[in-house]
């Protein structure tokens, strides 16, 4: 069967894209990719691949070039490319695109080759670069490489750097990934617009030979924060937005339509996120510890890195972080910014806490039957009821896990650890395990009054190797102007 990457190593003829059409994805995480090549008038030009699928897509094994290992793009996909003359060509398209945000909403973004964000770009330090991109925007745009080193005339500024680019035409940029690190790309025209409409990328430079401050990993992730003002109802962001969105999403995706994270027990993992939202996100791990390992500057240095489990990740900026997946589980990995895990909540809602509302609830229902009152205990109870929704929107607290309601939405995921995934390369290698199975003893549960439990463990009065306790001393306090000497 052809994949993607033999279609693109050979020639662009009308057999490979029948190929592709029945290709089956590689990634247990994603039903078959709807992934297809869109003719253009552009001779001479790579033929534009486009992904219309939400699914996180396998990683792109690189067809040739310099050799590396690839990223798996959270609910996303790598855009491939063609050799020639020695330069890697890329063709981005910046067009209108539908987005599913979670099952039951879609959303009408702007973005990349059909999807919001656009395909990740992966190249090697070193590599000349080569990429095509044709507007298909209702106006002009650019794009800029964030955090590349590139010459002025290619940074994608519109007005400054370049003229910008008129609808329907397309502009090359041309450059060479200097550095090895974790970028992104978007567009410096009508930013307020485009960006808050979901135009952005992620890139990805491999190092070219062995880094000393870029560890080999077993799996290696990556995925943009990126927040939208949509509605209930509706399905165009409202791009005028400072603050109050009530969307808050990685790559364009909503808990729980966002796709775990899984991998092997004791494998090394990398995740490398970017934040194009208006806020900063406090990005935390459960059971884990992780370092920083690097920025949108470049690799940190193994001296300058210190044990986290959050790390905020400021406006524009990049954050790679890593850790030893060395505890089994089902672990929560969100930002901790508590509205910033609740999908299409308003924000002029009355704190109701301990007020009754029974009389109001059977008066409102004489009119309105079926009304339901909520927030006098709290708001956990969104979690757990079937309420009719406005179409194409989301509930506040969604998803459920083995015990319940999971009682989250927004950016939230989880990463499961466990002794028999296969490895990132193998075909199930990111397949979802299903729920864990806890050892006995190791859930919490209820107890019951009168219960018997077993002895509890006593902490040892003196670890065996510590050292024997210090005897009493004396201390002696001295004021100012008390001591000797006058002092």
């Amino acid at each position: 069967m052809n994949s993607r990457r033999n279609f693109l190593g050979g020639a662009l003829g009308g057999a490979a894209l029948s190929a592709l059409a029945g290709r089956a994805s590689a990634s247990s995480t994603a039903t078959a990719p709807a992934e297809r090549v869109r003719p253009t008038s552009l001779l001479g030009l790579p033929e534009p691949v486009v992904q219309t699928s939400a699914d996180t897509q396998p990683p792109l094994q690189p067809p040739n070039g310099r050799p590396y290992r690839p990223v798996l793009t959270l609910n996303g996909w790598t855009l491939p490319w063609r050799m020639k003359g020695g330069v890697k060509e890329f063709h981005l398209v910046a067009e209108p695109v539908l987005r599913e945000i979670a099952p039951g909403m879609t959303a009408r973004l702007w973005g990349y080759n059909g999807q919001s964000p656009g395909p990740t770009i992966e190249v090697v330090e070193g590599d000349r670069v080569r990429l095509f991109v044709t507007n298909r925007l209702p106006e002009v745009t650019t794009v800029h490489w964030h955090g590349q080193r590139l010459p002025a005339g290619m940074d994608g500024v519109a007005g400054l750097t370049q003229p910008a680019i008129p609808v329907g035409q397309t502009f090359v940029y041309e450059f060479v990934a200097r550095r090895p690190g974790t970028f992104m790309y978007h567009p410096h025209a009508d930013e307020m617009v485009q960006m808050a409409m979901g135009m952005m990328g992620f890139w990805v430079t491999h190092p070219k030979v062995r880094h000393p401050h870029i560890s080999e990993v077993d799996r290696d992730v990556c995925f943009l924060l990126n927040a939208y003002d949509i509605e209930p109802g509706a399905s165009t962001p409202k791009v005028n937005t400072m603050l109050d969105f009530n969307l808050w999403t990685w790559n364009s995706r909503a808990f729980p339509g966002i796709d775990g994270i899984h991998v092997r027990h004791n494998d090394r993992v990398r995740i490398r996120i970017g934040n194009l939202t208006m806020t900063n996100h406090p990005i935390h791990i459960h059971g884990h510890e992780f370092e920083v390992t690097g920025t949108d500057g470049g690799p940190v240095p193994k001296s300058a890195r210190w044990p986290e489990v959050t790390t905020d990740v400021a406006v524009g900026q990049m954050r790679q972080i890593e850790f030893i997946a060395d505890e089994l589980g089902d672990w929560a990995f969100h930002c901790h910014k508590s509205h910033h895990t609740m999908n299409a909540m308003g924000h002029n809602v009355p704190n109701l806490i301990g007020v009754k509302q029974d009389d109001l609830v059977r008066d409102i229902n004489r009119l309105v039957p079926g009304y339901m009152a909520m927030g006098e205990t709290g708001m956990h109870e969104m979690a757990e009821m079937d309420m009719d929704l406005p179409d194409n929107t989301l509930p506040m607290m969604t998803g459920t896990g083995p015990f319940g309601a999971i009682g989250m939405g927004g950016m939230f995921t989880t990463v499961k650890v466990r002794k028999d995934q296969p490895p990132a390369s193998h075909p199930d290698g990111h397949k979802d395990p299903g729920w864990y199975r806890h050892p006995p003893g190791t859930l919490a549960r209820s107890h019951q009054q009168g219960e018997s439990l077993p002895d509890a463990h006593r902490a040892p009065t003196a670890a065996p190797d510590s050292p024997p306790a210090a005897s009493a001393v004396e201390l002696q306090v001295r004021k100012p102007g008390h001591g000797h000497h006058g002092h």
